[in-house]
């Protein structure tokens, strides 16, 4: 079993004879080695005496049935993707491909009608999902409907994500502003459902030269997890400034970049609880929210420290304007000679 072809062997026709058939059980005790006489000084491996390394037999067929497994469902179950356009399908599976994804499931589907019948499905969501559309109502879910009445597609998409994730699953996904700070019934309702009935646990504000050239909306990255009972106490927020690009139509390379800032304050957010308002980061208990109508955008909390600026008495400043207009007079007069007028 120290051999790879040893191991795919093995895999091979235990895959052909019950994984194919859905058994993805396998019960390896009596892959021990087995002994007439059990006087184990005398046994020999090609890894040495019995003593030493009988034990590692089971260990490897374990592994071979742990990594043939992990990597059948890498290839051909980890992935799913939908879209109404064919080019883009083209696109992704393509893309999935040359990332050594050899089977992705990449189909033609509209994500929001009832054709797509995915619930309960997945452990995690990453999503940029279509901003400032608008579709009819027949066209839509009649489930994502019960749960957000609206029409506009990037609220019937943060309502899919929550019924397509497994309890436990997480979502990270790009939304408009507007999906933070909307008073709209449907905009409020999703937010609550978000705060109250899920866990939030981030939302990062992103400028708006980000999308561009093909768009120049402001966006933030919502991230959640799917709990079905609540769990939201305090929401990390922070504030993006720069991603490594220009903000132009031209994105060409730049010094300033937040991400791995970004990574690393998220990863370590027990550090920052006590980070004031006044900074790039800062957490917002639930509370706040709540009595905020679940607004979520950053500058509803941030708050903005004035640097007091003196200005001279009214009397100085009336002076040094007399004594300019002084000085402009005198140059006028000059030039006048000069032109001899």
């Amino acid at each position: 079993m120290f051999n790879p072809e040893t191991r795919k062997y093995v895999w091979d026709v235990c895959k052909k004879n019950y994984y194919d058939y859905g058994i993805n059980a396998f019960w390896l005790d009596n892959s021990e080695p087995d002994y007439g006489v059990y006087d184990f000084d005398h046994y020999r491996y090609i890894e040495g005496p019995a003593l030493s390394c009988s034990n590692i037999y089971p260990q490897l067929y374990s592994r071979v049935f742990y990594d043939k497994k992990k990597k059948d469902h890498y290839m051909n179950h980890m992935f799913h993707g939908y879209d109404m356009d064919r080019t883009m399908l083209r696109i992704g599976a393509m893309n999935m491909m040359t990332h050594g994804i050899d089977n992705p499931f990449i189909e033609y589907r509209d994500s929001l009608s009832d054709q797509n019948q995915d619930k309960e499905q997945y452990s995690l969501v990453l999503a940029n999902p279509p901003f400032k559309g608008s579709l009819d109502a027949e066209s839509v879910s009649g489930d994502l409907l019960k749960v957000c009445k609206t029409k506009k597609t990037e609220l019937l998409f943060l309502t899919l994500f929550l019924r397509i994730l497994k309890i436990g699953g997480r979502c990270a996904c790009i939304v408009p502003d507007g999906v933070l700070f909307g008073s709209s019934k449907a905009h409020k309702s999703i937010r609550k459902e978000i705060v109250e009935n899920q866990r939030l646990e981030a939302v990062i504000s992103m400028p708006s030269g980000v999308f561009k050239p093909y768009a120049g909306v402001s966006t933030a990255i919502l991230i959640f997890t799917k709990t079905e009972h609540g769990g939201t106490d305090h929401v990390w927020f922070y504030d993006m400034k720069a991603d490594g690009f220009s903000l132009d139509d031209k994105r060409t390379p730049v010094a300033e970049n937040d991400i791995p800032d970004i990574i690393e304050r998220f990863k370590n957010r027990e550090k920052e609880v006590d980070r004031k308002r006044t900074e790039q980061s800062f957490m917002v208990p639930k509370k706040d929210i709540v009595e905020n109508e679940y607004d979520l955008s950053i500058n509803k909390y941030k708050e903005v420290e004035y640097i007091p600026v003196e200005y001279p008495p009214t009397s100085e400043i009336m002076a040094n304007i007399r004594e300019l207009e002084n000085e402009i007079g005198k140059e006028m007069d000059e030039l006048e000679k000069l032109l001899k007028m």
